[in-house]
Order: structure tokens, then sequence, then C-alpha cells
């Protein structure tokens, strides 16, 4: 679990950058052998394009990096869980294990708003733990909502 928390921090770390660049702050990152081997943060409104998520990006330089589109030893850490899209992505990666911070009601595709590991022909179930540093998570979203509300 240690190393859950430690490695979410780094997920944090990515979350601030896209708070920075006023994209909504969300951080990625990949583990593999417990080192980090990519990183991603939102750039949607940045890059121009939907499939611009942390979750994603994450995955493409994870790839780039072991010359592999699986990711069978990996585990990815993400501050809110993954959104429909990016759950598939996740099961096409062949990820081990995901790990999150906070859920999302309104559109988590891990249990909260749907869960896409209920689908029966699937082909690959990763491992899924959740509210890893919960309130932290969910703290630099509410807040970068918030101040958009003002």
């Amino acid at each position: 679990m240690d190393k859950d928390i430690e490695f979410m921090k780094e997920a944090l770390k990515e979350a601030e950058l896209a708070r920075l660049e006023d994209e909504v702050p969300i951080g990625c990152v990949i583990v593999k052998d417990d080192q980090i081997i990519a990183r991603g943060h939102n750039q949607r409104d940045k890059s121009h394009n939907p499939l611009g998520h942390a979750e994603t990006l994450a995955i493409k330089a994870a790839s780039e990096v072991i010359n592999d589109w699986q990711l069978v030893d990996c585990t990815l850490y993400v501050t809110i869980e993954p959104c429909i899209m990016c759950s598939g992505a996740i099961i096409q990666s062949r990820i081990k294990r995901v790990v999150y911070g906070a859920p999302d009601i309104k559109g988590g595709a891990f249990g909260s708003s749907i869960n896409i590991l209920e689908a029966s022909n699937i082909n690959h179930r990763p491992e899924v733990v959740k509210g890893v540093l919960e309130k932290e998570c969910a703290s630099i979203i509410k807040n970068y909502f918030k101040s958009k509300r003002k």
C-alpha cells in the first residue's frame, strides 16, 4: 500500500500540471517493476482532442517506452476513476492493475456510474484498487471546478 500512495502522489503532480495549464486536473502514471515508465495529464483543451485524457496519453507513452501495446506487467495510477473510453483503453492494453483516487459518479466506468468489468465477454479484467489518497484526488478537481463557477 505504501507504494500505491507514493505513486498516487506522482499522479497528483501530473494533475497539478493539468491545473496549471487550465485543463481538468486529472493525472496518471504507469509503473512497471516499481519504476514510473510513463506520465500523463489531461490535455483535451490544449490539444483540441477528445482523446487527450491522462490515461490514454500515459498508455500511449508507456507502449512506446516498452515497445509493445500489451502492458501486462504494469499498474496504472490515476487521480480520478477512469471514464468508459479510458477503461476501454486500459482493457485493450492489458494493464494488470488500476489504482485510482476519487470516484467519478457521473462518468466512472469501474463502478461509480457503470461497471465495464461486468460485461460478460470482455477479454481482460484488471485488478482495481480504489480510494488511494481519495481526499487529495477529489479536492484538486473540486477546487478546479469551484474556481470556474465564480
